[in-house]
């Protein structure tokens, strides 16, 4: 191949890399501060500390921003750019604190008045505000609920409404099915055609992660079902939650005894340890002589209990406390950035 050929391909890789390159970001608030920023994987601020509440950016790149004296929401990117809107005068799925989720599928649900449509990453109303209530997109689909109807939507704003007799509620969609509920108060699972695919016949469950969910039988116990409605982990947990996409690990309780489950139904008992917590990227959290560290699938320490606290791992990185300051630890337990702040989130992965 030409030298010139090869410049050429070699100037194209490096501006596809540059198209497809993402970044890590996440919230910080300085010590003595009253305010949060942005910081990225080394601790470097990004965005100054300026906001009473802020959250998460999405893959999509932007975070929502709250601004609590004039009472209204609006989006950044990771310059610090405000989104520029269509509309000002909107709302934001908001109650959970800092869980507030922004773009999905590129587009956020937002309330114009009484009614609730979606907005994408252009700042324009792509799905015009006329619901009722309203999930954010997942794998392309969300439902939505106008008068008494539920409808699944999908990100062109095309609507099908669900037909099921009795039907009573619907949740979110996770693998391209949704619980819904009917009025014996049974669950079952809906697909993207608004169709039964697993029919109402549990006390309850939960949301379909990496091939399986949680599903409590009618003499409570709680077992996982695959998308066909099979049992593929018999019911025999008293409590039960979703899969570990890295693990493939879930967290259960039989009696006061927590414990994990394999795919395949093998339990792992953790006995050193008086915390319990899900996987997550591959590790859980666990506690010993009052300090935290992480564990693998197998119950061992891959991560010392030596911090006062931590969040779960994310992206690869996990938000760490010692004594009274946060910084950010790798899978190895080690400082990629010191622990020097008053608060610190989690690593988010952005375009």
């Amino acid at each position: 191949m030409k030298k010139k050929n090869l410049y050429s391909l070699a100037c194209l890789m490096i501006i596809g890399w540059h198209a497809f390159a993402q970044t890590l970001v996440t919230q910080v608030k300085p010590a003595d501060s009253k305010k949060w920023g942005y910081a990225n994987i080394k601790g470097e601020i990004i965005i100054e500390p300026q906001y009473e509440k802020c959250y998460e950016f999405s893959a999509d790149g932007y975070a929502p921003i709250y601004d609590t004296k004039a009472r209204q929401y609006y989006f950044i990117n990771t310059k610090g750019e405000k989104l520029a809107t269509e509309v000002k005068d909107f709302k934001l799925i908001d109650g959970l604190g800092f869980d507030l989720k922004g773009f999905d599928d590129g587009l956020v649900p937002i309330r114009q008045g009484e009614k609730w449509g979606y907005m994408n990453t252009s700042g324009k109303v792509s799905i015009p505000a006329k619901y009722d209530h309203v999930l954010g997109f997942n794998g392309g689909h969300t439902v939505v609920q106008k008068d008494d109807k539920f409808i699944i939507l999908n990100t062109r704003g095309e609507e099908t409404v669900v037909n099921i007799p009795g039907l009573q509620d619907v949740k979110g969609f996770a693998e391209g099915l949704a619980p819904y509920r009917t009025a014996d108060k049974k669950f079952g699972f809906i697909n993207e055609q608004g169709t039964v695919a697993i029919p109402a016949q549990f006390e309850s469950v939960g949301y379909f992660s990496g091939g399986l969910a949680w599903a409590k039988n009618m003499e409570k116990k709680v077992g996982y079902i695959n998308p066909a409605g099979e049992w593929v982990i018999k019911p025999q947990f008293d409590v039960a939650k979703e899969f570990d996409a890295k693990s493939g690990m879930a967290r259960v309780k039989t009696g006061d005894q927590w414990a994990y489950v394999s795919k395949t139904g093998n339990i792992v008992y953790v006995k050193d340890t008086n915390l319990w917590g899900d996987f997550s990227n591959g590790l859980a959290q666990g506690r010993k002589n009052d300090k935290v560290g992480f564990f693998n699938t197998k119950g061992e320490w891959v991560i010392a209990p030596k911090f006062d606290a931590t969040r779960d791992f994310k992206n690869g990185y996990a938000a760490a406390r010692q004594g009274d300051k946060w910084g950010m630890i790798d899978t190895k337990g080690d400082w990629v950035i010191q622990p020097s702040f008053d608060g610190i989130k989690d690593m988010e992965l952005v375009k």
